[in-house]
């Protein structure tokens, strides 16, 4: 009887294990659900921004969408960029490559930082790859392009001194 007890009491955890597990991964956001969306549409910007890097740091979106070129302005509050400069221009480069791909209309990003602060075309992103953001349709190869350019700090560092 034992022996039973212990097997059911395995079988059940291994399920409830399993269970968690699957019900996480499918928690998870596809960003790609957002493709060809609008600058304009407020809930769908914040949406695309909550599952990027640093949103829990993000104080307030700003969206330009009263005359051309439309943009979008992110402030992010409490964040020490002079220990991870390389960190947060990572950061800069794989958020407005996601927003660039997923907005059809935004033509440039503003990342605000404490005590910097970074602006991106979409012009200047996709010359930098070599290649246009909206033909993409699915998260892991644009973050299989990301990683690529990534790799390289000299490669980060002519972005941002462009």
């Amino acid at each position: 009887m034992k022996r039973i007890t212990i097997r059911i009491i395995s079988l059940l955890s291994l399920m409830m294990l399993l269970t968690s597990c699957s019900q996480s991964a499918e928690s998870k956001t596809d960003l790609f659900q957002y493709k060809n969306s609008y600058v304009g549409d407020n809930s769908t910007v914040g949406n695309i921004v909550n599952e990027l890097t640093y949103n829990n740091e993000l104080n307030q979106i700003s969206l330009e969408t009263k005359k051309e070129p439309y943009g979008i302005i992110l402030e992010y509050k409490d964040i020490d960029t002079n220990s991870i400069d390389k960190e947060m221009k990572e950061t800069v480069i794989t958020n407005s490559t996601f927003l660039f791909a997923l907005i059809k209309n935004v033509d440039w990003i503003t990342f605000k930082f404490p005590d910097k602060e970074f602006s991106v075309t979409r012009e200047k992103i996709q010359e930098w790859y070599n290649n246009k953001l909206d033909g993409f349709e699915n998260e892991q190869d644009l973050k299989k392009l990301i990683q690529e350019h990534l790799k390289s700090e000299k490669t980060v560092s002519e972005f941002f001194n462009q």
